[in-house]
């Protein structure tokens, strides 16, 4: 079950990244833990034994190793990453023989495939420091909230780091247009509606359209296709394996799947204009997405009416101050004539996407 979902979640022609050592002679086992490599997409190095080159058993990056070959590797090198695998967890020998080489635990299967499947693919993408992944959210409708979720995209690609850039609205009209790759090649969400388990972050980063230096998992034009949570998950999960910045467009509305996208956020970004009707609208939007993202902040948009500014809206919404964002007179022509959002080093909007990556991954590092 594990390999069929890996297949249909593994583009064509995906390379294989360096894998497990394992060791054992047991035919079904081997099988077994072939599969299971598979479906993480790495490739593994088989022994009966013990490898005899100097230095194999040390590099591996984990070591899975039979029940039927635990005698075989008494008195090598301690180490961490090394698995013993099995069938039965309740023989007791099973448990000694894993005191005996070093084991950092026991697997027994078919039990725990789905976690060694985790841990292997773990293994072979080198997941190091997930990605910081940040929401924008619309106070109201034209709030501005796809425009700047793009601009944060952007600038990140354009200060060289890896960033994926994720539309969670349906209805939004789709970010790929918005940055000029409508026609771009690459797989779109309803490729991946029906993920299930774990989907390789490195072939979803490969599968992607790339524009402007940043990958993005935008709308295709055909009919609405709904994401379940599981799929939402199994995606950005994905997508924050690969580390660098992950940003999110997400709609006004609460369902599973934007609960599971809120989830999953470090951050988000509340976008209000200065204006008394979209800080009452926003308040709607504020409440329903504090009930699972813990840290919600304010980006207030001007110009505002008289009486606001960007604190008074921060404070009447009750959430921190992200920053003020300037009206940008000169982001229309730009767009007309296909510069991106957060294209350029100048303006407003640049200067705020600017600061606010230099203060949240200071903040990030710090953590």
């Amino acid at each position: 079950m594990v390999a069929a979902n890996a297949a249909q979640h593994s583009p064509a022609g995906e390379h294989r990244r360096e894998g497990p050592l394992i060791v054992t002679e047991d035919v079904d086992l081997l099988d077994d833990l072939l599969r299971l490599c598979a479906a993480a997409g790495a490739e593994p190095a088989v022994h009966h034994t013990v490898p005899e080159r100097r230095g194999v058993w040390e590099a591996a990056p984990l070591i899975l190793v039979g029940g039927d070959a635990a005698d075989r590797c008494r008195g090598v090198p301690r180490r961490g990453g090394v698995l013993l695998v099995g069938r039965d967890q309740d023989d007791p020998d099973v448990w000694r023989q894993a005191v005996r080489i070093g084991a950092d635990g026991v697997l027994c299967l078919p039990e725990s495939e789905n976690w060694l499947v985790d841990r292997i693919a773990d293994v072979a993408e080198g997941v190091g420091r997930p990605a910081l992944t940040v929401g924008v959210i619309g106070g109201r409708g034209g709030a501005g909230a796809s425009t700047l979720a793009c601009a944060l995209a952007v600038t990140s690609a354009r200060e060289g780091r890896r960033t994926m850039l994720v539309d969670g609205d349906p209805l939004g009209g789709g970010l790929d247009v918005l940055l000029g790759g409508e026609q771009a090649q690459g797989r779109r969400w309803p490729d991946f509606a029906a993920s299930k388990g774990r989907v390789g972050g490195g072939a979803l980063e490969e599968s992607l359209p790339r524009l402007h230096a940043l990958r993005v998992l935008s709308w295709d034009r055909g009919d609405l296709v709904a994401v379940p949570a599981e799929a939402m998950r199994s995606v950005l999960s994905a997508a924050r394996r690969r580390g660098g910045v992950v940003v999110v467009d997400l709609p006004r509305r609460v369902d599973e799947g934007v609960a599971e996208a809120l989830a999953q956020l470090d951050l988000g970004l509340l976008v209000v204009p200065g204006e008394l009707r979209a800080v009452a609208a926003s308040h709607r939007v504020a409440s329903a997405m504090s009930m699972v993202l813990s840290d919600l902040r304010v980006v207030a948009r001007g110009p505002y009416a008289p009486g606001l500014d960007e604190h008074r809206v921060a404070d009447a919404l009750g959430l921190p101050l992200a920053g003020d964002l300037p009206a940008d007179p000169g982001l229309p022509a730009a767009l007309d004539d296909g510069r991106p959002p957060g294209a350029g080093a100048r303006g407003p909007l640049a200067r705020f996407c600017t600061a606010f990556w230099g203060s949240a991954l200071t903040a990030e590092a710090r953590a």
